[in-house]
C-alpha cells in the first residue's frame, strides 16, 4: 500500500510537525520558566505566607487597627475612583470630541500630572496650605484672625486631602485610554445619535460613554492599583492603609509573618482590580466595533461653554504640575547653598545608577521573554509569562516583603554558618543593597506582551 502525497495529508504532517516542535520543552522554554518563576518568586513568597500561623498578631490587629486599615483603603478606593472618572472621562470627551481655543495644547498637556509622584504633591501642598504655609497666613493677615479657632480652613493632612492629590496624580490613566477609546468611536454612531436629534451632552451620555466604558473601567482599575500601593502620601499625612500597616508591624512590632499576611490580604485587593479590570477589557467587544477610519467633526464650542471647557482642562494641570512645580523651583532657589552638599549629590548618584540597572535589566529580561513568546508560542511559555506578570500590579510594599522576608533568611543563614565554621560574620549580604532594590523592579517587564 503507497502512500500518496495529497496536499492535504502534507498540510496536515507540517500542522502535527509544527504542534509537536512548539509543545516541546527546550532549553530555551527552560530558561524563560526560570526567569519568570524567579520574576514572581516575591509574590509566591507573599501568598505563602498564609499558612503561617500568626493568630495572636492578627487577634491584636484585629481588635485595634485593621478596621481602620480597611475603612481608609475603601474609602481611598472610593474617592480616588470617582474622582479619575470624573476628572479623566471629562476631560478626554473635551479634548476629543469638542473644539475650542487651546485644545491642541491642552490634549498633550493633560499628561504631565503624571509625570509628579503623588508624595511630591503631598509634601508641596503641605507647605503651601499647612497654618504656617503662604495661603493661611495670607487670609489671617487679610480678615484679621488671631489663630486657627477663629476661621475654618480644610486639613490638608486627612483622607479628603489624599484622595484629592491621588487624583490629580492619577487621573491621567483614565484620560489617555478614554480619549483613545473616544477617538475610536465609529463617526457613523455618532452621526446617527445628531441626526436623531441628540445635542453634544446627550451624545456624550447615550453613545459615547457606555462605547468607552471597558477602556474607563481599566484605567480606574490601574488607578485604584497605584491608590492601593501608595505608601508616601498616606504616610506624610498620618492616614492608615494596608501599606503603612505593614510597615508598623513589621519594623514596630516586629513581626514579619504577620506583615506578609498583611500584604497577602492586600494582594487579594489587588486581584480583585485585575479580574474586574480583565472582565471590562473583555466585554470591549460586545460594545463596540471599529467604525470609519476618517476624523469625526467636534463640536465647537463658543462663548462661555469654551471658556468653560478651557477652565476644566486647565485646571487639572494647574493643581498637578503648574503649581508643585513652581513651589519646587521656589525651594530650590531659596536653598541654593544646599546644593553643595555632598548627600544631596549621593542621593542622586544612587538614584540614577538605580534606575540605569533596573532600566537596562528590565529591557533585557522583556526582550529575552517577548522573543521567548515568538520563537516558542507553547503552553509553557505562555504560562511562564503570566506568571512572570503576576506583580506588574502588585504594590511595593507587597513586594519588598516577598523579597526581604527570603533575602533576609539567605543572609542570616549564610552569616551563622560562617561564624560556625570560621568564626567571621559576613553581616548582610544580599538585604538592604542595591542588588534586592534593583531585584524589586523587572516584575514588571512583561506586562506590555501580556496585554
Amino acid at each position: 500500500m503507497s502512500f500518496v502525497a495529497k496536499p492535504e495529508n502534507v498540510s496536515a504532517f507540517k500542522d502535527l510537525h509544527l504542534t509537536r516542535s512548539k509543545s516541546r520543552l527546550d532549553l530555551w522554554t527552560l530558561a524563560v520558566g526560570a526567569i519568570a518563576l524567579l520574576i514572581a518568586a516575591p509574590v509566591l513568597v507573599v501568598a505563602a505566607s498564609l499558612f503561617t500561623p500568626a493568630w495572636d498578631v492578627w487577634q491584636h490587629l484585629a481588635s485595634t487597627v485593621l478596621g481602620r486599615y480597611v475603612a481608609n483603603s475603601l474609602a481611598l478606593m472610593l474617592g480616588v475612583g470617582a474622582g479619575v472618572v470624573v476628572l479623566g472621562t471629562g476631560t478626554a470627551w473635551l479634548v476629543t470630541m469638542t473644539q475650542f481655543p487651546g485644545r491642541n495644547i491642552l490634549s498633550w498637556a493633560l499628561l504631565l500630572p503624571l509625570a509628579f509622584p503623588a508624595y511630591l504633591l503631598a509634601y508641596t501642598y503641605t507647605e503651601l496650605l499647612e497654618y504656617y504655609g503662604p495661603v493661611q497666613s495670607g487670609l489671617r493677615s487679610l480678615f484679621g484672625f488671631q489663630s486657627a479657632q477663629d476661621y475654618w480652613f480644610p486639613p490638608i493632612r486627612s483622607v479628603g486631602g489624599a484622595i484629592a492629590l491621588l487624583v490629580l496624580t492619577l487621573y491621567p490613566y483614565v484620560y489617555l485610554l478614554a480619549r483613545v477609546a473616544f477617538g475610536e468611536q465609529s463617526v457613523c454612531t455618532l452621526e446617527a445619535s445628531r441626526s436623531l436629534g441628540c445635542n453634544p451632552w446627550q451624545s456624550f451620555w447615550r453613545v459615547a460613554l457606555p462605547l468607552a466604558r471597558p477602556a474607563i473601567a481599566a484605567g480606574t482599575a490601574l488607578a485604584l492599583m497605584e491608590t492601593l500601593g501608595d505608601f508616601g502620601t498616606v504616610q506624610y499625612f498620618s492616614v492608615d492603609t494596608f501599606t503603612t500597616g505593614i510597615y508598623r508591624t513589621w519594623f514596630g512590632m516586629g513581626e514579619r509573618a504577620a506583615a506578609s499576611q498583611l500584604a497577602a490580604l492586600l494582594m487579594l485587593f489587588v486581584l480583585a482590580l485585575i479580574l474586574l479590570e480583565q472582565w471590562f477589557r473583555r466585554q470591549g467587544r460586545y460594545y463596540q466595533k471599529r467604525g470609519k477610519s476618517q476624523s469625526q467633526s467636534r463640536f465647537r464650542l463658543t462663548g462661555w461653554r469654551s471658556g468653560l471647557a478651557i477652565a476644566a482642562c486647565t485646571v487639572p494641570i494647574l493643581l498637578g504640575f503648574l503649581i508643585p512645580a513652581g513651589l519646587l523651583l521656589h525651594m530650590t532657589l531659596r536653598n541654593l547653598n544646599q546644593l553643595t552638599d555632598p548627600r544631596l549629590w549621593g542621593y542622586a548618584r544612587n538614584s540614577f545608577l538605580a534606575a540605569a540597572l533596573t532600566a537596562g535589566l528590565a529591557g533585557a529580561i522583556a526582550l529575552l521573554l517577548a522573543y521567548g513568546v515568538r520563537l516558542r508560542p507553547n503552553w509553557w511559555m505562555n504560562l511562564s509569562l503570566r506568571t512572570s506578570a503576576l506583580g506588574y500590579a502588585i504594590p511595593g510594599s507587597v513586594i519588598a516583603v516577598g523579597v526581604l522576608v527570603p533575602l533576609g533568611a539567605f543572609d542570616n543563614s549564610v552569616d551563622a554558618w560562617m561564624q560556625r565554621t570560621f568564626g567571621i560574620s559576613t553581616g548582610l549580604l544580599l538585604s538592604g543593597t542595591i542588588a534586592a532594590l534593583v531585584f524589586c523592579v523587572p516584575r514588571a517587564v512583561s506586562f506590555w506582551r501580556w496585554r
